[in-house]
């Protein structure tokens, strides 16, 4: 299968600070890939670099065949760029919006594929509403319509849901799914591990680095030891006392409940309630779980602090 993308050593610097530490990863042709890191990563300036925005420090990276330093105006005319800030004008209707767009790109002949998409992403009732009146949800939607109305073969979805509600968080992804089926190929961050999880494979970013990088099922292999999911009162108290004890390799805390790592359940257990009790702390109840994306993440990221 083709590569779309191929990044070799991609550096950005800002003063002293390496905002993209020499990265270098490639996506395969109609793949879905996601980029998940916490903000500050360099997951938004990899992108900007990527479309043309701003220029590396050093590296390079090629799209679709074409070179971003000498091949931008190619590469520009076969990628979406979705910016976490994407620009929808509320003065203009969905239909008057989705048209500006194509007019930036030079598609004459856009009114077919406008009532495709108007149609693909549920937008059709709402074609003469002024984007200022739509939902969080819509405008996402609208987002993508505009950014797919020059049919591009390979998208960059730069956390295309955030602030976006569950429901309409689902159907965008119901919205992507349907995209991979056209064989476009499917770039984008996100600070959702659940949506990473969705993805074909994932790289897990972390100050301008990239520190795994293979499938959601494979990435979870790397965890060392099992995870214990433990429901107690006190969780700062509990935390506290867990972190750094010995038998325990990490925790981490989700809400109401406790993630410890042991290297082994059972045996691991036994010492989280021993602790605890000598704690003052009484377990309501616990169970064994698979590790989670999230999960590998954070012990990466405290392994590495």
């Amino acid at each position: 299968m083709t590569d779309a993308l191929v990044i070799e050593g991609l550096a950005k610097s800002f003063g002293a600070l390496r905002a993209v530490d020499g990265i270098s990863l490639s996506v395969r042709e109609g793949e879905m890939f996601a980029i998940v890191g916490p903000n500050g990563s360099g997951k938004t300036t990899l992108f900007r670099m990527l479309c043309g925005i701003m220029k590396p420090s050093g590296g390079t990276a090629r799209i679709l065949g074409h070179d971003i330093h000498t091949g931008m105006e190619q590469i520009k005319r076969q990628i979406g760029y979705f910016s976490q800030r994407f620009t929808l004008y509320g003065d203009l209707s969905v239909d008057e919006n989705i048209e500006f767009f194509a007019e930036i790109h030079d598609v004459p002949d856009y009114r077919q594929f406008r009532e495709e998409l108007l149609a693909f992403t549920r937008l059709t009732p709402f074609r003469t509403r002024l984007a200022d009146r739509l939902s969080g949800g819509m405008k996402q939607k609208l987002a993508l319509a505009c950014t797919l109305i020059h049919r591009p073969r390979l998208i960059l979805l730069d956390e295309p849901t955030t602030g976006v509600d569950p429901i309409s968080r689902m159907d965008f992804w119901k919205i992507l799914s349907t995209l991979l089926k056209t064989n476009i190929t499917i770039v984008m961050c996100t600070p959702y591990l659940d949506e990473a999880e969705r993805c074909g494979r994932v790289a897990l970013m972390n100050k301008g680095a990239v520190m795994a990088l293979d499938t959601p099922a494979n990435i979870k292999g790397q965890m060392r030891g099992e995870v214990l999911e433990i429901v107690c009162g006190e969780i700062r108290t509990a935390t506290r006392l867990l972190k750094g004890a010995d038998g325990i390799l990490d925790v981490q805390t989700f809400g109401d409940r406790l993630n410890v790592v042991v290297d082994e359940a059972k045996a691991g257990f036994t010492r989280v309630e021993s602790i605890l009790r000598d704690g003052g702390i009484p377990i309501t109840d616990w169970r064994p779980v698979k590790p989670s994306l999230e999960n590998v993440f954070i012990s990466l990221i405290t392994r590495a602090a």
